[in-house]
């Protein structure tokens, strides 16, 4: 109970503390270094305060690149989806409305209120248009709204799908539409309610578009709500079109978020927030390729055979066949975005490497993630380390001016990052690349 109320204090950026001890970048690559297990009953709370961008500042691009504001003055804007008409949707969505149930949960409730997740979910879909192709969208509509907490979004021919927090829906679409009137068709149930811990449901579709998969974070931290309350979690999930039918495609991801198919290899590839509770420094979330039939450590291990012992009753079985991640990230980054870069406009190095919209941490000391960075690709696997390239969502004083979340690719070969903390859709562009 001692812990409890420390952490409570933490709210306020007092309280429990765990400091990370590695050096910078060291739990990131293919071969991270991971530090000895701290438990901690509550995990450390480390805040950035969300406060928005004041008048004149915006994120710092890489050099070689400049940023903009694309479109603002949005509602929680999460997740990107460019049309083939170079129309972007934005889902502007938050969590569904819940009352916390008991004293952890409330806690949790402060800490993504002062973190800028605590408003409620504004349920729709906007489109915008950049119709005079100069870098920033100069018309927008709601495009779909009355929706629950909508995040992935997915076009199939003349359908649009769209993944609530627990179900996918689809709509009749034509190119060029800026809004849609119909009612939705639900296609099938995701995981949902009444825990819903992991809300966020993304979807792609395949190539062929005769399926798309879903990714379903877990319920829980570390299956402390029960296994019962995990089926279908933590896991991707194939839903058939034709039949309508969901099945379980790889699990043991304990929040898999943003998801690419890679233009080289065709494999699927997702990133993935990993336990909290151990520390500053574990569990690296990671960016990974997901095989049918993978299991991938959650809840019982880590990067493959680092068996967690906190949780009961143990599963030495599955642990044996835990698969290990191709890249991990960095600690409490938060990785939610991923985009495989498959345009000219940027020098050749970035072709078919992959963007990664880190969210930031909440309970790591000192903070982590903030940014959007790029990871080297060669011959469909990572090669080389992580770098920077947008940053500066952070102040000097520790407070949030924003949070990147999804990422994707323009028409024009720029990179689009949804912003939900500073409301903006920032784009990132090649320097000295002229409009067209």
């Amino acid at each position: 109970m001692k812990n409890i109320f420390c952490c409570m204090g933490a709210l306020l950026l007092v309280g429990c503390s765990d400091v990370s001890r590695l050096l910078d970048q060291a739990d990131t690559g293919a071969k991270p270094s991971l530090s000895e297990p701290r438990s901690e009953s509550v995990p450390t709370i480390n805040i950035a305060p969300a406060k928005g961008w004041p008048q004149g500042v915006i994120p710092t691009a890489a050099p070689g690149f400049t940023v903009n504001a694309y479109a603002a003055n949005f509602d929680h804007p999460r997740w990107l989806y460019m049309l083939p008409n170079g129309d972007v949707l934005v889902a502007e969505s938050n969590r569904p409305a819940k009352k916390p149930d008991g004293i952890k949960a409330w806690i949790m409730s402060k800490v993504q209120a002062r973190a800028g997740a605590g408003t409620p979910s504004a349920n729709r879909i906007s489109l915008i248009r950049d119709a005079d192709g100069n870098g920033s969208a100069e018309t927008r509509s709601v495009f779909l709204e009355g929706l629950n907490s909508p995040f992935g979004m997915a076009l199939v021919g003349d359908q649009l799908y769209v993944a609530n927090a627990d179900a996918v829906l689809r709509f009749p679409y034509s190119a060029g539409q800026t809004k849609i009137e119909a009612a939705g068709v639900k296609v099938v149930d995701l995981p949902g309610g009444p825990i819903n811990h992991h809300w966020t449901k993304n979807i792609i579709a395949s190539a062929d578009g005769k399926k798309l998969y879903a990714s379903a974070g877990s319920n829980s931290n570390i299956a402390e709500n029960g296994i019962q309350n995990e089926i279908n979690r933590a896991a991707i999930l194939e839903i058939d079109l034709q039949t309508q039918t969901l099945r379980l495609f790889a699990s043991g991801l304990r929040n898999p978020n943003g998801m690419d198919w890679h233009p080289e290899s065709g494999a699927l590839w997702t990133v993935v927030n990993e336990r909290d509770g151990l520390g500053s420094d574990l569990v690296p979330d990671y960016l990974t390729s997901v095989k049918e039939g993978g299991f991938y450590g959650w809840p019982y291990s880590y990067f493959g055979q680092y068996v967690d012992t906190r949780v009961q009753p143990q599963r030495p079985d599955l642990v044996q066949k835990a698969t290990v991640p191709d890249y991990a990230l960095g600690s409490h980054v938060a990785a939610l975005g991923l985009t495989f870069y498959k345009a000219d406009a940027f020098p050749a190095h970035y072709k078919n490497g992959a963007f990664v919209g880190l969210h930031g941490s909440w309970n790591r000391k000192p903070l982590s993630g903030y940014k959007v960075a790029f990871v080297p690709f060669a011959g469909g696997m990572p090669a080389g380390k992580m770098v920077d390239i947008l940053t500066g969502f952070v102040s000097r004083d520790g407070d949030a001016y924003g949070r990147p979340v999804g990422v994707v690719v323009d028409s024009k070969g720029s990179l689009l990052v949804a912003d939900d903390v500073g409301n903006v859709v920032w784009r990132v562009s090649a320097s000295g690349v002229k409009q067209q």
